[in-house]
């Protein structure tokens, strides 16, 4: 039997954004104790007054519960209520302390005024011209909002993506959803095509329906895209368009044709001579990847044959001024690299860590710079350009920023039409850069500069799609010297000898009795203890025998996302321990604090933070909804509806890692973690530690991925391009 049951919410136990469920404290009129609420309550909010029709339970563990059937949302009408849901944070430029006046002032009336004579609000103390207007909005979109959540509510969407659909769309909201759902699965990040399929089905989509088999059709593509292919096979293409669509092949050939039509797609014969295109003989592009792929095999066909700006030098001369200069002795392949970098156009310089590649771009900076020539430098992250400029001395930069992007002008602005101003263009960490970026950089590469690419093949390619750097050296269509050396000093380094035995199939070894090692295996096979150790470990056993501040210093690197030892319940639990408080802000299942260690996720070009950037929370303002994030220094604002961009960083998975490095770094490495026990991101988890490596788990696991070094090969077809088969 359900039952009426009327009340305002005092605060929120739990919610998930993700389906609304909510366990809420609510004041209930003529009962003294506050009543615990379970249901589907979209963006609770304390304050806000429920009509609420249910069932009350008697919970074994929390006792009378009200169980929640539906709800209608009404203003509150009590001073106290007023208050509670005005300094809730649910109007932006309205906190406690303002809601205190404002209520203060108008009493009953407060809600009326806001609604109806906005201006009065200048009577009260702290509110000028700017936070009224910034109220105004905040509440005529609350209304809004509201407005949109409740249609998309009944469709299946969370609150937290409906207000990032209203943030979107604004006022077509709902317009935009009924024409088209799918849309959301493009337009709006978190919002994939499953959540977008749901919503069709409820508005009436059919199954087969052409808009929904061209939106899985993409969806795949994007998918594989996320797994590094750039194209993939048509055939298999079609058998996981059915898995995903539930539709005969004729509904999916026939959205393909469409999307080939609307250029959304490119379909390229390949050569059935050749043995590995036998079978799948037909690729099958998104066309932005086919743009950059055919372009980046273009851009580099064109370097090569235009010749160089730059003055021809004997090298032979060059060589020895620049060991004079430096007070050095060139081995063999640093001679080989720095007399190619002098006669080539396009060359790479690969080698693992402590072969001397840093050696080798020093030595060509000192010759270039003496050629009185223009040099840039630059990495795809934000920490390997740091890098760059600490071991080099000459300023780099990031290539995003190199490139000039413009959120507000839509696009990078050094391309053909504006390129860069350089002579030599040196980029480290290269294997780091996926087909699209590598596009865009060539694109605005001066025809006639030099370009070198830095970085070590045997790392883990790409986060996005393509393997350029490997492709690149396969194909044989430029210079390449591969640096496999281990120079002296590096040799004392146990983290390199054992980084460089990794990569040749050799399982390390340890000696963690000499008081002078840099590299630690701690065997625990319990992911239990093994958690236990990874927190001692960090907060106490780390700082306190090797100096290193458990937050900036130390880094967790995971193979995996979930489980006991995943990035996920790890950088739970390295909260609690680094940084243990209440408050914050939550968003679904997360809480951040004030000074936690985060992780941006994606490119926002309008912020200018990129996918992997590391900053610390400096503030949050509850009542401007408004988080400031500091990154290198440089704080950048987020409102509370974006912080799903953002991840806690105490623990960050090792594709994360990528192209940075961290003074210590601790590896959790069990079987559980099989299915991505592959060489090479060991290798990568390894290389990323600058002082101190400690691998906590089981060496069988470590044995497992050491001899693993099958990985999962991506479509591309850079290779062939460059090479012209």
């Amino acid at each position: 039997m359900l039952a009426d049951l009327q009340g305002q919410i005092e605060r929120i136990t739990y919610t998930n954004e993700e389906n609304g469920y909510t366990v809420a404290r609510v004041k209930v009129y003529g009962r003294p104790e506050l009543v615990t609420v379970v249901g589907n309550i979209m963006s609770p909010t304390p304050g806000e007054v429920l009509k609420m029709k249910g069932e009350w339970l008697n919970h074994p563990k929390y006792g009378e519960q009200f169980k929640l059937d539906s709800y209608s949302t009404a203003v509150p009408a009590t001073v106290y209520g007023i208050k509670k849901y005005l300094g809730s944070g649910l109007i932006k430029g309205v906190g406690e302390k303002i809601a205190e006046r404002i209520v203060a002032k108008f009493g009953e009336d407060t809600l009326n005024i806001i609604e109806k004579n906005i201006e009065s609000l200048a009577e009260v103390e702290g509110i000028g011209k700017k936070r009224i207007a910034m109220i105004g909005k905040a509440w005529e979109d609350q209304k809004e909002i509201r407005e949109v959540m409740l249609f998309l509510q009944t469709h299946g969407v969370s609150s937290g993506y409906a207000t990032k659909i209203f943030k979107h769309y604004g006022s077509r909201s709902i317009a935009v959803v009924q024409e088209n759902p799918y849309r959301l699965a493009m337009d709006i990040f978190g919002i994939g095509f499953v959540t977008a399929d749901k919503i069709a089905a409820k508005l009436g989509f059919a199954k087969d329906s052409p808009l929904r088999a061209e939106a899985g059709i993409l969806y795949v593509l994007h998918k594989l895209a996320d797994e590094g292919h750039v194209y993939y096979p048509y055939q298999p293409l079609i058998e996981k368009s059915r898995e995903i669509l539930d539709v005969e092949n004729e509904v999916i050939a026939g959205a393909i044709a469409r999307s080939l039509a609307d250029k959304k797609l490119v379909i390229e014969d390949l050569n059935e001579n050749i043995e590995e295109f036998k079978e799948n003989n037909k690729a099958v592009y998104l066309s932005q990847f086919y743009t950059c792929e055919t372009g980046i095999a273009k851009r580099l066909k064109i370097l090569l044959q235009v010749p160089k700006s730059v003055r021809p030098v004997d090298a032979d001369k060059a060589l020895d001024w620049v060991q004079k200069q430096l007070s050095i002795l060139l081995a063999e392949k640093q001679i080989e690299a720095v007399r190619c970098a002098l006669q080539s156009k396009v060359m790479v310089i690969t080698g693992g860590p402590g072969t001397g590649k840093t050696t080798i771009i020093n030595a060509v900076l000192k010759i270039f710079v003496g050629l009185q020539v223009k040099i840039l430098l630059a990495a795809p992250t934000g920490r390997a350009a740091k890098r760059m400029n600490e071991t080099t001395g000459h300023e780099a930069k990031t290539i995003h920023r190199m490139l000039e992007y413009s959120f507000a002008k839509g696009g990078f602005q050094k391309n053909y039409e504006n390129p860069l101003d350089c002579d030599l263009l040196i980029i480290d960490e290269a294997s780091m850069i996926d087909v699209v970026l590598m596009y865009n950089l060539l694109k605005a590469v001066p025809v006639a500069a030099t370009l070198i690419l830095v970085g070590d093949v045997n790392q883990l390619p790409s986060v996005g799609p393509g393997n350029v750097l490997k492709d690149i050296i396969a194909s044989g269509s430029v210079p390449v010297v591969e640096l496999t050396e281990i120079f002296r000093q590096a040799k004392e380094s146990r983290i390199i000898v054992n980084a460089h035995k990794i990569n040749n199939g050799v399982i390390p070894s340890f000696e963690n009795d000499s008081p002078k090692t840099d590299f630690y295996f701690i065997q625990q096979e319990d992911p239990e203890k093994v958690l236990e150790l990874i927190l001692k470990v960090v907060k106490e056993r780390m700082p306190k025998r090797f100096g290193f501040d458990p937050v900036d210093d130390i880094q967790v690197l995971t193979p995996m996302h979930k489980g006991i030892i995943g990035a996920g319940n790890l950088n739970i639990e390295l909260q609690k321990a680094l940084n243990p408080g209440d408050g914050g802000v939550s968003r679904g299942d997360r809480n951040y604090r004030v000074a936690d260690k985060v992780m941006q996720i994606r490119n926002n070009y309008d912020k200018n933070v990129f996918n992997g950037d590391i900053g610390r929370i400096a503030s949050i303002r509850s009542e401007d909804q408004e988080v400031t994030i500091t990154f290198d220094g440089n704080p950048v604002i987020y409102d509370f509806a974006d912080l799903d961009e953002i991840v806690l960083a105490y623990c960050v998975s090792v594709h994360k890692a990528q192209g940075s490095e961290y003074p210590a770094v601790v590896i959790p490495i069990a079987t559980q973690h099989y299915m991505l026990l592959q060489r090479n991101l060991i290798y990568t988890a390894v290389t990323r530690g600058r002082k101190l490596v400690v691998m906590i788990g089981t060496k069988k696991a470590l044995a497992i991925a050491v001899k693993n070094d099958k990985t999962q090969k991506r479509f591309t077809l850079l290779k062939q391009r460059l090479s012209g088969n």
